[in-house]
């Protein structure tokens, strides 16, 4: 149901712009807004006049002072109109969470769509945006500046903790543009919002149909981007690259993996400082000299964390085989510590 606030803003505006008083009431005889009076009694020596929605009287408004007739018409148009609006984002938010959870049949997907106005042939995608703990209406209306459906965008939500942006794009659009909008968003809840918001995004598609794979990649992605890639608050399906193979393995097929990589050396333990010389070694495409250099440390000490991590694990990284069977371990090893956490 529209909100006092939303009320409140519309007459409050309309009030000052006219000079004015406006009263508007509930069908309890309760006030909802009153503009520009101290008492109700200002109203009294005129007749409500009732406010339509859907065949159906929503509210009944009165005004007081100057040219009141005037304004008592233009306010109740004003409501009449944002009542329609209010039910048209209402109805248009129904369908796109049924047509995501796909709860509608094709047939009816077309249908629904016209009668809301919804083009079904335009290059859209989704972005979830994960907002954790941070209550869902605070996100909602900072994404709601920043998409609107005037360009053929749209902000919904499925449950409590993310929201999504059905985003309209244009044909030439590819992954780096993509890209760019989700870091809009990231960077707008951050600093606007103060929010430590995560983006996951899918790959476009051409029919509204398709929305909901779309969604179903996001969510993937924005699964998979906490467990092996925590430090990237955007991620694209796309790009999930191994992460996206070993999320789809069964855990008894993991734990085996493990097993075998490790054996006698379970549980895998690395300390800090090794862990972040093996991200570090990783990232330099094995280079022991360009590993050494981002670590601000003498070669000779490098080449001495990697002769005692081989003698740990019995993996030399680096050697490109020893090196990607640690990596996938690693991942791995992720992924079971975040199934035993769900687990619980």
């Amino acid at each position: 149901m529209i909100t006092k606030q939303t009320i409140k803003r519309a007459m409050e505006e309309l009030s000052a712009i006219t000079g004015t008083a406006i009263a508007v009431y509930d069908l309890r005889e309760e006030i909802v807004v009153m503009t520009g009076a101290d008492e109700p009694e200002a109203f009294a020596e005129r007749e409500r006049i009732p406010v339509w929605d859907d065949e159906q009287v929503r509210y009944t408004l009165t005004t007081a002072g100057e040219n009141a007739e005037m304004v008592e018409r233009i306010a109740a148009a004003s409501l009449h109109e944002l009542l329609i609006a209010y039910q048209d984002r209402i109805d248009k938010n129904n369908f796109f969470q049924n047509l995501l959870l796909d709860n509608l049949l094709l047939v009816d997907i077309y249908n629904r769509a016209r009668k809301l106005r919804i083009e079904d042939t335009v290059r859209r995608v989704i972005y979830l945006v994960d907002v954790g703990s941070v209550e869902e209406t605070s996100a909602a209306d900072y994404l709601n500046g920043m998409f609107t459906p005037g360009s053929g965008d749209y902000v919904t939500a499925v449950d409590e903790s993310s929201l999504i942006v059905i985003k309209a794009l244009a044909d030439d659009m590819g992954e780096e543009e993509m890209d760019s909008i989700a870091a809009g968003i990231v960077g707008m809840l951050n600093t606007e919002a103060m929010i430590n918001a995560r983006v996951a995004y899918g790959t476009p598609v051409n029919d509204l149909k398709d929305l909901s794979k779309s969604y179903k990649e996001a969510m993937l992605a924005i699964e998979v981007g906490r467990i092996f890639y925590a430090e990237n608050a955007i991620n694209a399906y796309s790009k999930l690259g191994i992460g996206r193979l070993i999320y789809q393995l069964p855990a008894n097929l993991c734990r085996m993996f493990i097993t075998e990589v490790f054996g006698d050396k379970l549980p895998l333990t690395l300390d800090e400082e090794t862990r972040i010389t093996i991200d570090q070694f990783f990232e330099n495409d094995l280079n022991v000299s360009e590993t050494a250099r981002k670590l601000f440390v003498h070669r000779n000490t490098l080449v001495y964390r990697i002769d005692k991590l081989q003698k740990d694990i019995g993996l030399d990284i680096r050697d490109f085989d020893d090196a990607l069977t640690l990596k996938i371990s690693l991942m791995v090893d992720s992924y079971l510590k975040y199934l035993d956490g769900k687990a619980f």
